[in-house]
């Protein structure tokens, strides 16, 4: 069935910019509906929990930011001293952890027509500096692999967006009880 649940959480660069309604404006003239929504301060824990401690996801992440350090020529072993993907996957949690409870933070949970699918085109791709305008990241944010190793950070990016519906409803359940979702 095409209708889906996915999950959304405006990060704190975009709380901090003020930023929310209009991000949410996006999802809704985009036909997606809004079934839950908070606003929390989320501690260190539920941020370590959130995100995967999986060797898979740390190599996936790791590789990820590394291929984007090879594309902008930075040397990672000088910059966050190793090039192994699992121990730059860590580290890039270590800071993940930080940035995210950095300040408030918005979780939606929004239904529609293929809602992952279209929640990530809408979003853009993970680094701004490459997102096409027209999607959130690619308007709202020019920040970028190299200016976030050089100041010793992730990538500001405004949006945490789930990447298939089985980690839409594995992410949905984690922030929202079932009887906190609206239909």
């Amino acid at each position: 069935m095409p209708i889906e649940r996915t999950l959304v959480i405006l990060k704190p660069d975009a709380v901090q910019r003020g930023l929310v309604g209009e991000i949410i404006s996006r999802f809704e003239k985009a036909g997606l509906k809004i079934v839950a929504m908070k606003m929390i301060k989320a501690t260190p824990e539920q941020i370590e929990k959130f995100y995967p401690s999986s060797e898979e996801w740390y190599r996936s992440a790791g590789s990820k930011l590394l291929k984007a350090y090879q594309e902008l020529g930075i040397d990672p072993r000088s910059k966050i001293g190793t090039d192994d993907p699992v121990l730059v996957g860590k580290k890039i949690k270590e800071s993940l952890v930080k940035y995210m409870t950095s300040g408030p933070i918005v979780i939606l949970v929004l239904k529609g027509n293929r809602a992952v699918e279209v929640v990530r085109k809408l979003v853009g791709p993970t680094s701004p500096h490459i997102a096409p305008p027209g999607t959130i990241r690619g308007d709202y944010s020019c920040d970028s692999p190299d200016l976030a190793a050089e100041e010793d950070r992730v990538v500001y990016n405004l949006v945490h967006a789930s990447d298939s519906v089985a980690e839409a409803e594995r992410e949905i359940r984690f922030w929202f009880r079932e009887d906190e979702i609206l239909d």
